[in-house]
């Protein structure tokens, strides 16, 4: 077999300009996150997100192309940060109640480490989600991590130790309201009830008690007890 030429090695690899290009392009998504959890979309201006991108606002429209497409595209990229972050449980040969917990966990510290995601997401909803459902990317998003934990119901339910008519989706959604509420609403919360729900030990609190609502929820049902006849005697 002939070696490649120094023509097909140079056109495996990403030129210098084109490096530059993915530069600044990715330099100026991370602004646009920072800018857009801040701001809003409507208040997260375009020079700002230059400025802070150290780049030009004519990249930002040579790139993206409007404000609006660069918004989708840092809604984009954190479902897609989450997901890849996501996908390095590898959960296959982990028992599954162990599992399931993992997932807990994961959601949780997740919210927690990377507030922009709630803050983004909470501004998409103010918009009534009108720009992500522009965004041919924003159902992909979601299949991983739903189909991650049906497999863990299928395990768990085959070996006996979850119910069989669990729902991944329905799961899912209650993870992530029980995560996903406390952090985004505990600034609030905490001056309604009178107690710092950003404290370690609430945080961590909150944690344990999102893990055995989730157990208490897969776990089988108890078969129902016959009730004693009194009135009925033998013999």
């Amino acid at each position: 077999m002939a070696p490649a030429s120094n023509t097909e090695i140079i056109e495996r690899k990403p030129g210098v300009r084109e490096l530059a290009a993915q530069a600044t392009r990715e330099s100026i998504l991370r602004a646009a996150i920072k800018i857009f959890a801040k701001h809003g979309f409507a208040g997260g201006r375009v020079e700002q997100i230059s400025k802070a991108a150290k780049s030009y606002d004519r990249m930002i429209y040579y790139y993206f192309g409007s404000k609006e497409a660069l918004y989708i595209a840092a809604l984009e990229e954190i479902y897609r940060r989450f997901n890849e972050a996501e996908s390095e449980l590898q959960l296959d040969q982990t028992p599954p109640a162990e599992a399931l917990r993992a997932v807990v966990r994961f959601m949780w510290s997740y919210y927690l480490k990377h507030p922009e995601f709630i803050t983004l997401l909470n501004t998409e909803n103010l918009h009534r989600g009108k720009h992500i459902a522009k965004s041919a990317k924003a159902r992909e998003y979601s299949l991983p991590a739903v189909g991650m934990l049906e497999r863990v119901l299928q395990q768990g339910a085959a070996q006996g130790l979850f119910r069989a008519d669990l729902s991944a989706r329905d799961l899912y959604l209650t993870i992530a309201a029980l995560c996903y509420f406390y952090l985004s609403n505990r600034f609030t919360l905490s001056a309604f009830l009178g107690e710092d729900l950003e404290a370690p030990e609430a945080l961590s609190q909150w944690e344990a008690r999102v893990i055995e609502t989730v157990e208490r929820t897969v776990a089988p049902s108890a078969p129902a007890s016959r009730p004693t006849n009194r009135n009925n005697h033998h013999g």
